[in-house]
């Protein structure tokens, strides 16, 4: 079982490590080229509104799925999966609609806090708070046993 539990994992990292290799392939997103250059600058890409959002949410949902999987492999409780899992979507519920406000303001609000918006909505920095969480709350359960 355990080796079922570490391929969970492994699947998990190599999805999303997929995801980010394979972003421009994959999304719709005329702002990766925008941020990766780093220069504020440049001119304000022209995109389509709805592409753009089903681009994030489909970058999302994928993003979800392997981090589950992580999560899953990690602590074998589905319960704590489904827990982790609401507090990615709660997050991007959260971000997605400040990040679309600051795109709608061509970033007036502050590029950089647009960049970090950004990363919120298409990478899944939320699994590097919910993975400590959950190793010490298991640490504290099977103190308590």
């Amino acid at each position: 079982m355990k080796i079922l539990n570490w391929l969970l994992v492994i699947v998990g990292i190599c999805g999303l490590i997929g995801v980010r290799i394979l972003e421009e392939k994959l999304f719709y997103d005329p702002f990766l080229g925008y941020f990766h250059e780093a220069n504020k600058n440049i001119g304000f890409p022209v995109f389509e509104w709805g592409k753009l959002i089903l681009g994030y949410v489909f970058r999302f949902f994928l993003n979800l799925l392997f981090s589950c999987l992580i999560i899953q492999g990690l602590f074998k409780n589905k319960q704590w999966t489904l827990q982790g899992a609401v507090m990615m979507i709660i997050v991007f519920a959260i971000a997605l609609p400040i990040y679309l406000y600051c795109i709608g303001n061509q970033f007036e609000i502050g590029y950089l806090f647009s960049f970090y918006m950004r990363r919120f909505v298409i990478q899944p920095l939320i699994i590097l708070l919910i993975i400590p969480m959950f190793y010490y709350r298991k640490q504290v359960m099977m103190r308590e046993e």
